[in-house]
């Protein structure tokens, strides 16, 4: 795209050198004489570069400087002003001017202070790109929900993703912690820098000084040269550290020194080195128990504990699954290439009624199987019991206490699991007879009349069966 520049001048002379200036470097050029005409041009048009004259004969230029600021922020002003008038030139640049220009100058100091500013420009909004980039990809677009407790969520990652607080996502595994981590990124001030994750898990417990800050040729066994550490190489960005309750004692109380006095000594040596990062910690653990054990330093729980966040599991948000299973349908079936439909009443019912102890990243692990497995264009309640052979587990505080409360929970297991059952049975006998009802009912040992009012009990059609 061709640079724009615009020259606003009372001086004809001043004018027709710069246009010659820039013209032979192909940029295009508009000059104005007045102040009037080029507070239009700007307003009007799309420059990347202005040059502003401050003594103009019918309008003040800092009042055209302070409209373009506001109002087109994307064009940067070079003012000029004679050496008389140097502390206008300083106000301008208060203003919000990019920089100045004493007349007279140069055709070099001209060309140098235009690409400097064409320089930030090209930066800024390369930057700018590059956040807009980040956030279409870990934004919340990628995050799916819409239960209340997620609208919630999302709020807290809004409020503080522009700070430098230190957050703390707790919560089950699966349950998209570095997934809300990267989110809090790509919307913060460090989103043109590094995000670094890492599992504390599998962090080697002799190693993981080493790990974090770096060490020095020579530190121990095994060190051939100078390696540089996660808070070193993440300066600036933001670092991740998941799964923080596995940290040894030892490190945690150096992981507190970075985190206040934002300073760190690499292995096998005494000199200090400042680091720069933001700190987002998670953990599917209780800090606060592991803390009365004596497992994890208070201390460190209460710098990390700045913002928590908490995550639910998937089995507290069901009304979020038939959304996140469609949305992992339609990305396995963009992967796979097949076209497949969705999901029957039956199947999306057990979906939604699986406890999930994986939460949504056994969800997601489940539809992809099911994609691949899959030969029709619905995924019916045959597919989950065959295929993945999923069964709803009682809850350890659901099991009955009284003879009532067990005849009600068996009551409730027939009705639910075993009619689901009984459904994909009879689904199953009729696709391996290919939709025939006779021979379906032959094989299963059954009465036709006793097969056909099963099917009609639960609405299964022959027709649904066959290839």
């Amino acid at each position: 795209m061709t640079t724009r520049i615009l020259i606003i001048d009372d001086e004809r002379v001043i004018c027709e050198a710069c246009r010659l200036a820039f013209s032979e470097r192909g940029y295009s050029v508009t000059a104005c004489m007045t102040g009037r005409s080029g507070l239009e041009a700007i307003l009007e048009g799309r420059f990347d570069v202005v040059l502003l004259d401050m003594k103009l004969p019918d309008m003040d230029g800092m009042e055209i400087l302070r409209t373009t600021i506001k109002q087109k922020p994307s064009s940067y002003v070079i003012v000029m002003t004679g050496y008389s008038t140097v502390p206008n030139a300083v106000e301008a640049m208060k203003q919000g001017a990019f920089d100045y220009l004493g007349k007279p100058f140069s055709e070099d100091q001209l060309l140098l202070a235009v690409e400097k500013a064409l320089e930030k420009k090209r930066l800024v909004e390369e930057n700018l790109a590059l956040r807009r980039e980040l956030v279409d990809r870990f934004g919340f677009s990628n995050i799916v929900g819409e239960s209340p407790v997620v609208l919630k969520i999302f709020d807290q990652v809004r409020r503080v993703a522009p700070t430098d607080s230190t957050v703390l996502l707790s919560g089950e595994s699966g349950t998209g912690k570095e997934l809300f981590a990267r989110a809090i990124h790509a919307q913060s001030q460090r989103a043109a820098q590094k995000f670094l994750a890492i599992d504390c898990t599998t962090l080697a417990s002799g190693l993981v000084e080493s790990e974090l800050f770096g060490h020095v040729k020579g530190a121990f066994t095994g060190a051939h040269q100078d390696s540089t550490g996660l808070f070193e190489v993440a300066r600036k960005g933001t670092l991740f550290l998941d799964d923080v309750a596995n940290l040894g004692l030892e490190i945690q109380a150096k992981l507190l020194r970075v985190i206040e006095m934002q300073e760190f000594k690499p292995v096998g040596t005494s000199s200090v080195r400042k680091t720069d990062v933001r700190i987002i910690a998670a953990t599917n653990k209780d800090l606060r128990t592991l803390v009365r054990e004596e497992l994890f330093r208070e201390d460190l729980f209460y710098r990390l504990n700045v913002f928590p966040i908490f995550l639910p599991p998937l089995r507290e948000r069901k009304e979020d699954i038939p959304r996140l299973a469609y949305h992992f349908l339609r990305h396995f079936c963009r992967k796979t290439g097949k076209s497949i439909q969705g999901f029957s009443d039956d199947a999306m019912k057990m979906l939604v009624n699986y406890e999930w102890p994986g939460n949504v990243r056994q969800l997601k692990n489940v539809i992809e199987r099911l994609v691949i497995m899959a030969d029709r264009r619905s995924l019916d309640l045959f597919c989950l019991l065959e295929d993945l052979q999923m069964r709803r587990s009682a809850r350890l505080d659901s099991i009955p206490e009284t003879l009532d409360e067990l005849r009600a929970f068996k009551k409730h297991l027939l009705e639910e699991d075993f009619a689901q059952v009984e459904k994909a049975f009879l689904i199953k006998a009729l696709k391996t007879a290919e939709g025939n009802i006779t021979h379906a009912a032959e094989r299963v040992g059954m009465q036709r009349s006793n097969f056909s009012a099963l099917m009609k009990k639960h609405h299964v059609n022959a027709d649904d069966a066959k290839p």
